[in-house]
């Protein structure tokens, strides 16, 4: 599902105009986003949740040339599916 159909499926769903649905939308996840620049943690019931892993620098190599590379320090934030979700997703498997 890509963004523009999660806002087409709000407004159908709502009974809301487009254009307010977006803005929804768009609050959430401007809200989702500076959680996370604050190093904050997201956590949705049922769904999953969202940290920010610090990664360390190190040397790395250039796969092309060989030639060692240094790989400066990073922030990645990573998702962690729900047990309750992973459940569901499951369920039809056994």
């Amino acid at each position: 599902m890509t963004k523009s159909e999660l806002i087409d499926r709000l407004a159908e769903r709502r009974g809301l105009p487009r254009k307010t649905a977006e803005q929804v939308v768009n609050v959430i996840f401007g809200a989702m986003k500076e959680s996370l620049v604050d190093g904050g943690r997201i956590e949705i019931r049922g769904f999953g949740s969202f940290k920010v892993r610090h990664y360390k620098g190190y040397v790395g190599r250039n796969p092309m040339t060989g030639q060692p590379q240094e790989v400066a320090p990073k922030r990645m934030p990573v998702f962690k599916v729900s047990k309750n979700l992973k459940a569901q997703l499951n369920d039809d498997l056994q």
